[in-house]
């Protein structure tokens, strides 16, 4: 799943959640590389995401990790969401098991069992039409 990067004026993240480090990048590159703190590293303080950026430019690379981190908090909390949505809907329509059923019409034996309160209701009743007995 692509991350998008979210517009700056439709979600962005407080300045108090996120933590900033700089360091030095190790990896090809050279002195210059080994030798400046460049690297950027930002943390989402109340879900302990990271975003790293590791070019040339510390402010470049400050944007670049702040966008990164934006995107990444932004997915984690649509994903939390999306989970709870869904688990909603599942409670919603249940298990499809035996369980969740309501009534049972038994055409053989003429019956009709209410599974919320145990009821057993004559079918000829119910298909004349006498539904208060359902009601009861």
């Amino acid at each position: 799943m692509a991350l998008e990067v979210p517009e700056e004026c439709q979600w962005t993240l407080k300045d108090s959640e996120i933590v900033t480090f700089t360091t030095k990048d190790s990896g090809p590159g050279g002195q210059h590389r080994n030798k400046t703190e460049s690297c950027v590293i930002m943390r989402h303080l109340l879900t302990g995401i990271e975003a790293k950026a590791a070019s040339k430019s510390q402010h470049q690379n400050k944007r670049t990790a702040r966008a990164i981190l934006e995107a990444r908090v932004k997915n984690f909390y649509d994903d939390q969401k999306y989970e709870a949505l869904s688990k909603q809907k599942a409670d919603a329509r249940g298990s499809g098991m035996r369980g969740d059923k309501i009534r049972t019409y038994r055409d053989r034996d003429n019956v009709v069992t209410d599974h919320r309160n145990d009821a057993k209701l004559r079918l000829t009743d119910i298909r004349s039409g006498k539904l208060e007995a359902l009601w009861r």
